[in-house]
């Protein structure tokens, strides 16, 4: 997946979030989630298990998926066709979300120590970290997409001519 994103094309920038990004974070969490509680079940007790994850996990499978179709249902849609005079909300909207998400990663790498794996962790813990260590890149990379780079085309667009 080392598709490049389409910068300077606001509707082609937002198909590629649904097909590289919202598709990948529907594979990812569930899985992660699912990885989480195992782990919490089988090592209950053991000091390097990361207590809270998994509801933490399952808590962002659902707020991301709200997120997701907001975007994919109201915000990209508006951008397609050039953006709307009240633009500004939904994108303020999905910022505040974004900024929610990022203290959910914040949440997440505290819980695991900066997803540093224990000596002696099963294979099972092992995957959830390099898992994680995926979702968090894709998940800042995709906020920052549309943080930096979508948004402002519509924010200053709507500056200028609102």
């Amino acid at each position: 997946m080392t598709q490049t994103a389409p910068l300077h094309d606001p509707a082609a920038l937002t198909r590629h979030i649904e097909t590289r990004y919202h598709a990948r974070h529907r594979e990812q969490l569930p899985a992660l989630a699912a990885m989480a509680e195992k782990v919490e079940i089988v090592h209950f007790g053991d000091d390097h298990v990361p207590e809270g994850l998994a509801n933490l996990l399952e808590k962002m499978v659902g707020e991301m998926e709200v997120h997701m179709k907001k975007e994919e249902l109201i915000l990209f849609p508006a951008i397609r066709k050039g953006g709307t005079p009240s633009i500004e909300t939904p994108i303020a909207v999905m910022r505040a979300d974004h900024d929610d998400h990022a203290a959910e990663l914040a949440e997440i790498r505290r819980l695991t120590g900066n997803l540093a794996v224990p000596d002696g962790a099963c294979g099972t813990l092992t995957e959830l970290y390099s898992g994680l260590d995926e979702f968090i890149t894709d998940l800042e990379e995709h906020i920052r997409l549309e943080n930096d780079v979508l948004f402002p085309q519509f924010e200053q667009a709507v500056q200028v001519h609102g």
